[in-house]
Formats: C-alpha cells, sequence, structure tokens
C-alpha cells in the first residue's frame, strides 16, 4: 500500500510539472506568435513613377492620400516602396525586377512605360495603372471593362475634342494648330490621332511636330510659332518634363498653348478640359485598396472618368492679349490672376 501511495504522490507531482512547463512554454511562445501576426498584416505596395514631373508627383500623392484615407499606415499595416525611373527604360526594367522581389501584393505603374515595365517583369501579381491613356492599345489589358490578367487601373484618357473645342472658342480667328508630342510614346501618337481629327472636324489645319527627345523641343517650338495659330499638347511625359522650356519659347511670339493636363496650365498654357491629377492618382489608389483586399484584377474593370474639369490661366490669357468669354469662365477653374 505504502508504494502505492509513493507511486501516486510522484504521479502528482509529475502532472503538476508537466502542467506548469506547458503553461510556461504557451507564454514563452506567445509573444513570437503575435509578432508573426503582425508581420502577416503588414502588406507592401511597390510604386514605379516614369519620370518627375508636376502631373505625375501629383497621381503619385493621390494613391499613397488615398491609401492612408483607407486606414493604411506605413509601418504599421503597410509598406510602400516608390521607384522613380526618370525616364530611362533600363531604370524601369532593374526597378521593375527589384519591387518583384520584394515580394510586393500590389504593384502601380504610373505612366504607361512604367506600367509596361511591371507588365514584362511578372504576370503573377496585381498591377494597378496609373495615368495610362489607352490601356488596350498598349496591350496591357484585352478590353476596358474585362482586362483578363493580372493588371487593372485607371485611365486617364482625356476629352481631346473638347480640348480642341475650346481652343477654337479662345482662338476663333485660329486657322492652324501645331501637334507637339513626343516620337517614343505611343499614348501620345493616339491622343494626336484623336486631336487631328477633332481640328479638321472643326476647319482647321494640323501640322505635326514630333521630337524623338527633350533636346528637340525648344528648336521645334521655335519653328512652331511661325507657322502654327496655337499649339496643342497631349498627355506626354517628355514635353511634359520641358514645359518650362515649351512656354519660354512660345511666349517670345506670344504662341498660346491648350493642353491636356491642369498642371501644364499652372506651368504657363493658357486652358485646358482635363482629368483633375490628383483626383486621379486617389482614384488609382482606392483601386489599389481593392486588390489589397482580394479584388481580382482579371474582371475588375479600368476605370476612365467621365467628364473632365475646363482649367483657364487668366494671366496667360492677359499676356496674350486673348479675351476669356465670360460663359467659359462661369464654371471653369481659374489659375492666375490678370490683375497680379
Amino acid at each position: 500500500m505504502k508504494n502505492k501511495g509513493l507511486i501516486a504522490s510522484v504521479a502528482v507531482v509529475f502532472l503538476i510539472i508537466f502542467g506548469v512547463f506547458v503553461f510556461q512554454m504557451g507564454k514563452m511562445n506567445q509573444p513570437l506568435t503575435n509578432q508573426q501576426d503582425k508581420k502577416e498584416t503588414i502588406q507592401t505596395v511597390g510604386i514605379l513613377q516614369f519620370v518627375s514631373h508636376p502631373a505625375l508627383d501629383t497621381i503619385t500623392k493621390g494613391v499613397k492620400d488615398a491609401l492612408k484615407d483607407a486606414g493604411y499606415q506605413e509601418g504599421k499595416n503597410i509598406k510602400i516602396i516608390f521607384q522613380n525611373g526618370q525616364a530611362d527604360q533600363s531604370k524601369l526594367a532593374t526597378m521593375s525586377q527589384q519591387l518583384v522581389d520584394k515580394k510586393a501584393n500590389v504593384l502601380v505603374g504610373v505612366a504607361t512605360p512604367a506600367a509596361l515595365a511591371l507588365a514584362n517583369t511578372t504576370s503573377d501579381i496585381p498591377i494597378v495603372l496609373g495615368a495610362v491613356t489607352d490601356p488596350v492599345g498598349a496591350k496591357l489589358v484585352k478590353d476596358l471593362d474585362h482586362p483578363g490578367r493580372n493588371i487593372t487601373g485607371v485611365s486617364d484618357q482625356p476629352p481631346v475634342a473638347s480640348q480642341i473645342k475650346l481652343g477654337k472658342e479662345l482662338l476663333p480667328n485660329a486657322k492652324t494648330v501645331g501637334m507637339l508630342y513626343s516620337s517614343t510614346e505611343a499614348n501620345s501618337k493616339y491622343q494626336v490621332e484623336e486631336a487631328t481629327k477633332a481640328a479638321e472636324n472643326s476647319g482647321l489645319n494640323v501640322k505635326n511636330y514630333p521630337v524623338a527627345s527633350t533636346n528637340e523641343i525648344a528648336q521645334t517650338v521655335q519653328v512652331m510659332t511661325q507657322n502654327v495659330d496655337f499649339i496643342y499638347i497631349p498627355l506626354d511625359n517628355t514635353i511634359a518634363n520641358a514645359m518650362q522650356a515649351v512656354v519660354g519659347e512660345a511666349n517670345k511670339t506670344k504662341t498660346p498653348i491648350i493642353t491636356s493636363v491642369d498642371t501644364m496650365i499652372e506651368q504657363g498654357g493658357l486652358a485646358t478640359v482635363g482629368i483633375d491629377q490628383y483626383t486621379l492618382g486617389k482614384k488609382t489608389g482606392e483601386m489599389v485598396v481593392q486588390l489589397l483586399k482580394g479584388a481580382d484584377p482579371a474582371v475588375t474593370p479600368v476605370y476612365t472618368f467621365k467628364e473632365g474639369v475646363t482649367v483657364l490661366n487668366e494671366k496667360q490669357a492677359a499676356f496674350l492679349g486673348i479675351q476669356i468669354p465670360d460663359e467659359l469662365k462661369k464654371n471653369a477653374q481659374i489659375i492666375g490672376n490678370a490683375t497680379n
């Protein structure tokens, strides 16, 4: 009996020791588990921007602000990796691979060349297009409503016909419009084709002035100002990056500039009917949020804006000697002040 009692006592002691051991191990593992869970909740967004200029910089800011508005905080539940290719194709390719290697959950391509670089690097990670004018023509998606692969996003296709019409309203005596654009950007060629149709339908003669690089812009504008009544600039990253040079040369002969983006009006363009770049960026960021939460890009329609906002540079109009009709001013966004 004594042996049985001893055995029972030993068994009880063993169970107590074992229970304490299990409890302590559970406490030791708890912080590690919490740390692992925290790591698992941090998602990574990789942003690849084609080049630095006000329009694209504003879009990128909009993307980041949309993520913040949706409750994503850097270091807490999201990590944002930003890369800027500075218009260098080889850099875009290298940076795309780096973002893929960082195992980003969603990638953002700001401007067509950046989006193409990402698309050429991965067919698995979801990609959101930011400021891509013709996603179908660029072969990034099969269809705007049904993209069909790992890519969706926001198109910044501008209301080109409305822009040409605005040019005619401001310059009723104009007979010839010059198209200034980069010969290396597919988006620009597409818009110039649309703008040419609209201009010819408005009774304008059209002259094309493609440039291969920013080095040709100043001289090309000098030639244009001798042959056209106003200059039209599509959504073109090369020209946008040298907008100050364009304005500087055009102002020498007081040649008006109609643009496709509001930020170019702030730099000295006369007018546009365009898409607010910050709004475009916010919408791009909202689509990033959708994909982070599990939306399938293959069946998420590419978003396109239905209407543009008329933007007028009153100070530039005064400099050019152009009277802006009161009717146009009523619903327009006015930049500059003719009295300043």
